[in-house]
């Protein structure tokens, strides 16, 4: 499935595991507890197969006016069974594949922690 594909809001329902509200609200608690940009609170969307992360861009390097942005798109590979991060390139305004993980969990850690400071700007 393409990025484009998933970034369509999810509303009907299908016979795949996710999205779910009980991970989103899992991303959505753990996001809370992230390393950067604390102050700031996070949304987390439903798309196809997974969640999007949106925040207030506080830096205000991607956007001056202080809007929101896109974070993180989080996607489940049912076929693989392992989750896909992927995070924005705004100045290309495209999502670069970060990694893929066996477990939500570890997926959050690498999120929340963002060591070269590419998710939270």
């Amino acid at each position: 499935m393409s990025i484009a594909a998933a970034l369509r809001l999810s509303t009907a329902p299908r016979a795949v595991r996710q999205p779910n509200e009980f991970d989103r609200m899992r991303v959505a608690r753990t996001l809370e507890q992230r390393t950067r940009y604390r102050y700031v609170a996070p949304s987390v969307e439903p798309v196809v197969d997974g969640y999007l992360v949106r925040s207030p861009c506080c830096s205000r390097r991607i956007d001056p006016a202080g809007g929101e942005i896109d974070v993180a798109l989080l996607l489940w590979d049912e076929e693989r069974r392992d989750w896909l991060l992927y995070r924005r390139d705004h100045g290309a305004a495209c999502w670069i594949e970060d990694g893929r993980f066996a477990r939500l969990g570890e997926l959050l850690v690498r999120l929340n922690t963002d060591p070269a400071r590419v998710f939270w700007q």
